[in-house]
């Protein structure tokens, strides 16, 4: 009877070597990934709320400074010249005219001329949800959006003007000025602010939800042309707010509307 040797098999130490390896490398570069992602995670949802709020608060300090030594300066002028009054390079349109639920008339009967692109001019607030912030001509997002602004749609009436003060803002990051106004109700005050005056909207209405490419929200006459076709039907001196929804994604508007109630000269 023949003994039986066992054969005792020998695993390739290199292949395990290199299949270590393998794992090691997919884990890292997993890990790296994971780390890159929450880093834009955490600049888009913090950092450039952060950068963009500072900014934005720096811009309304600085045009409120503005306008307090440009009437410091026009009281000056008043005393000793009552032909002053002249037009400014870089101002706003006056209040035209337009005049508030009591019956008063805004300030200034000379227009200014029209807001240079991408500058602020004005500055919303809006109590309910504690806002303030600098409005700019245009709704570019690098010049105006982006840097926590609430921005004007060119075309669109300026504050106090009988027509459409139509703004846009950011839902999320970048400053997120427009984020809550899904909050709003009727009778909520939205206060804009001009070098002249101060010219109040009240909230009227709210369009939860409609197409980016919904123009009828920004008309002059407010209304929308997706069906049932909410809105208004005659002319009026109005704001609009539009932003995206659902929050984080920009398939759909959300749409508020004021009617200006009162007008406050500065």
């Amino acid at each position: 009877m023949r003994e039986r040797i066992p054969v005792v098999v020998q695993r390739n130490a290199r292949g395990r070597r290199v299949a270590a390896r393998g794992l090691w490398v997919g884990a890292e570069l997993v890990v790296t990934l994971g780390v890159v992602l929450l880093l834009l995670v955490v600049h888009q949802l913090w950092w450039t709320n952060r950068q963009a709020r500072a900014g934005a608060e720096h811009q309304v300090e600085a045009l409120e400074r503005e306008w307090g030594q440009e009437r410091g300066g026009a009281g000056a002028a008043e005393d000793g010249d009552s032909g002053g009054g002249a037009d400014e390079p870089g101002g706003i349109g006056g209040a035209g005219g337009a005049s508030g639920s009591g019956g008063r008339s805004a300030a200034g009967g000379a227009a200014r001329s029209a807001p240079r692109w991408d500058r602020a001019y004005a500055v919303i607030r809006i109590p309910r949800l504690g806002l303030v912030a600098p409005v700019a001509q245009g709704v570019s997002k690098s010049g105006v959006l982006d840097k926590g602004y609430v921005g004007h749609y060119p075309g669109t009436a300026q504050p106090g003007r009988a027509g459409n003060f139509a703004l846009a803002g950011h839902r999320n990051t970048h400053g997120e000025p427009f984020r809550y106004i899904n909050r709003l109700r009727r009778g909520d005050r939205v206060d804009i602010e001009t070098r002249d005056a101060v010219y109040t909207y009240t909230v009227d209405r709210t369009l939860a939800r409609t197409s980016p490419r919904d123009g009828g929200v920004i008309a002059a006459v407010p209304r929308s042309n997706v069906k049932p076709y909410p809105g208004y039907t005659e002319a009026g001196s109005y704001v609009t707010l539009t932003t995206c929804t659902p929050e984080f994604t920009s398939r759909y508007r959300l749409v508020v509307w004021g009617r200006l109630v009162d007008v406050r000269s500065r």
